[in-house]
């Protein structure tokens, strides 16, 4: 049996980029986005959940049904991802202390699926990162993408270490050794939502989207 896997999903950014409020709120399949990729993380093995939230978080909360997940409020989430990846990864951390991994999603993944989840939980060994990787259209090459799990005590290192919007960027690039990608291209796509370009992914529940409030943050 897989070891138990805490669950941390990103969602305090505003989505600057977007335009339309926090990507949490984003409607899909009739119901705010950040609740698919909380199940797809819950059906895909995750023992724990736990979501970071800043921009509009009363919102999200009034809004989208959590159903049990430790909601992490960082109010200084306009100073970027980074520090939404601390606090999260430390809460989880404590809040699940038999977890022997940390997998970490984003919220603007409509894309993502039980199935990668547990294909990573499945895949994922001690001391190593395990990351999903997707294969570029026209394209063998598999590049690395999320989700992440990374070893308790590798995840508490790379948030340690995560600051500005980089997230553990610098911390993977550091320990590409560690780093084992697996291939989900058959269950997934890899694709976020950045761009109004990307809108058709949420398919046509992405008109009427709540608009944005509040000061402008890093995506």
């Amino acid at each position: 049996m897989p070891a138990p896997t805490a669950g941390l999903v990103l969602a305090a950014g505003a989505g600057l980029r977007l335009g339309l409020g926090t990507k949490a709120l984003l409607p899909f399949q009739g119901r705010p986005l950040i609740e698919h990729i909380l199940t797809q993380l819950r059906n895909g093995g995750c023992s724990f959940l736990a979501v970071v939230l800043g921009a509009q978080a009363d919102e999200v909360m009034a809004r989208a049904e959590l159903g049990g997940c430790r909601a992490v409020i960082n109010p200084d989430w306009n100073t970027g991802m980074g520090l939404s990846f601390r606090r999260g990864a430390e809460s989880a951390l404590a809040a699940e202390p038999d977890a022997a991994a940390l997998l970490v999603a984003l919220v603007d993944q409509p894309g993502l699926s039980a199935a990668v989840v547990s294909r990573l939980i499945r895949r994922h060994q001690p001391g190593r990162i395990t990351a999903a990787g997707y294969r570029q259209a026209g394209s063998t090459a598999v590049r690395r993408g999320h989700p992440l799990i990374f070893t308790r005590d590798l995840a508490a290192a790379a948030a340690a270490q995560a600051k500005g919007d980089a997230g553990a960027r610098e911390f993977l690039r550091a320990n590409a050794s560690l780093v084992d990608v697996v291939d989900c291209s058959d269950l997934a796509d890899g694709q976020d939502v950045d761009t109004a370009a990307d809108l058709p992914l949420l398919g046509d529940t992405s008109k009427g989207q709540v608009a944005a409030t509040g000061p402008d943050p890093l995506d």
